[in-house]
């Protein structure tokens, strides 16, 4: 996402590089490369111009003028007001209230089913509620059918009069169902339109009226950039939402909407995901965002995704074994099974510093590893747990049975020894000998 923001903010900071010290000439030339790249990125000028202008007074102070990296400290403060303009901190989301109501809204085609489906794997799986959805989109039976299928996916209930034509009704019904079930939180997934019209913007503001939510929450699509940001202004005028969904990132995103939307519409974003699978929602972080557009990473939310696929009692096992040289095939392709879960293997890349930008030009997919599940998944329990019983004739067994050349089985044998070895030369430097594990809990 972002790429070619980023790609458009790095060359203009290139200006600054290998400079000593920053004069009027040289920051004029970036501000107007930065300008230039956020207008491409769809960012209303009114905007681009306020930023730029807040970047240059900050720019020509007495601290960057004498500082010993300009090219450096110009990154900083074009960091610090992304932040600023996306929000600066993290907002609240409120799901207090017996139970806590969310009230989603937006156009046809943003997202809005699916981010019903994310939030109540999210509210499930990480805040211990117990949500209801409410399948309140009265006009489309595919939307109905769509939030059933993922209501049954993740494991929550859903509340559904397929043949009731009134969605305040619907609603009410279905709080009264969450409360005779003890759900503690109700998502209503509304109707929405190609575009906005009146009945569907009256319908939306009466269920707001009829059960008072505890939050508003619009949807974009932000692949569709300052048109997204024009609608978000329509319906907060009516519907004064909370905060803001941004979807669709894994798209060709130019950034426009995450952008702009928090200075349009004075509503913070709250959420943003990507791709169909439940489990690809992220709480929304200025900071980070700002960090990713530069190509600075975002380590904290890489940490957190691993946080959760985290099984101490596990690791503590596989530590053992490692330390005793003892790692098998059963533990690497458990491995691989928790990096799976942790989201798209490129977006995980990405947020490794530096390694973003030389990986945006790959073709990384989800499939990656499936070779190497072949071949792990084609040997016996007993050549899985002991590496080195595998003789030449297992491995032409192995190559059969996983589709695979044996050549292909070779690569992938050699390549797990190489990885031991590693693991062992490591098992013999202690953990305070690496840069910041010093006072590391083991």
């Amino acid at each position: 996402m972002f790429n070619n923001l980023s790609e458009r903010l790095e060359s203009a900071f290139k200006n600054l590089k290998g400079e000593a010290r920053i004069n009027d000439l040289n920051v004029a030339n970036t501000i107007k490369d930065i300008r230039r790249a956020l207008i491409d990125a769809d960012v209303n000028f009114k905007i681009a111009k306020e930023f730029t202008d807040k970047v240059k007074e900050k720019a020509t102070g007495e601290k960057v003028i004498n500082a010993i990296s300009p090219g450096q400290l110009m990154i900083k403060i074009v960091q610090d007001e992304l932040t600023e303009l996306m929000g600066g901190s993290p907002a609240e989301f409120n799901i207090t209230g017996n139970p806590a109501i969310i009230l989603i809204a937006g156009l046809q085609g943003s997202g809005k089913t699916t981010f019903t489906g994310k939030l109540a794997n999210y509210l499930k799986t990480q805040k211990g509620k117990s949500p209801l959805v409410v399948a309140a989109d009265i006009y489309r039976p595919a939307a109905i059918d769509q939030l059933t299928i993922l209501a049954e996916q993740i494991g929550v209930d859903i509340y559904k009069e397929p043949d009731t034509k009134d969605a305040v009704l619907i609603v009410q019904n279905a709080i009264k169902e969450a409360k005779s079930k003890n759900k503690n939180v109700v998502i209503i997934d509304t109707a929405g339109r190609l575009a906005v019209d009146e009945i569907m913007m009256a319908e939306v503001a009466n269920i707001k009226a009829a059960v008072n939510p505890t939050e508003i929450l619009f949807v974009v699509d932000s692949m569709t950039g300052q048109d997204a940001v024009n609608t978000a202004k329509a319906f907060n005028d009516r519907l004064d939402f909370t905060g803001v969904v941004l979807t669709k990132l894994d798209g060709d995103t130019r950034g426009g909407a995450a952008l702009s939307i928090k200075y349009t519409v004075e509503k913070p974003i709250k959420f943003m995901s990507s791709g169909e699978k439940m489990d690809t929602l992220e709480v929304f972080y200025p900071d980070r965002m700002a960090q990713r557009i530069l190509g600075m990473g975002d380590i904290a939310t890489l940490v957190e995704k691993a946080q959760l696929q985290f099984d101490e009692e596990a690791a503590k096992k596989l530590e053992k074994k490692i330390r005793k040289n003892q790692f098998d095939f059963q533990d690497f392709l458990d491995q691989l099974g928790q990096i799976k879960k942790m989201g798209n293997l490129k977006d995980l890349m990405g947020m490794i510093p530096g390694v973003g930008k030389a990986v945006k030009d790959v073709d990384i997919n989800d499939d990656a590893f499936k070779g190497i599940e072949a071949i792990i998944q084609s040997m016996t329990p007993t050549e899985r747990a002991n590496p080195d019983l595998l003789d030449q004739k297992r491995k032409i067994r192995i190559a059969k049975g996983s589709g695979k050349d044996i050549n292909e089985v070779n690569a992938f044998m050699k390549q797990f020894d190489q990885m031991k070895k590693m693991m062992g030369m490591m098992n013999k430097m202690p953990m305070s000998g690496f840069p910041g594990m010093k006072g590391l809990k083991r």
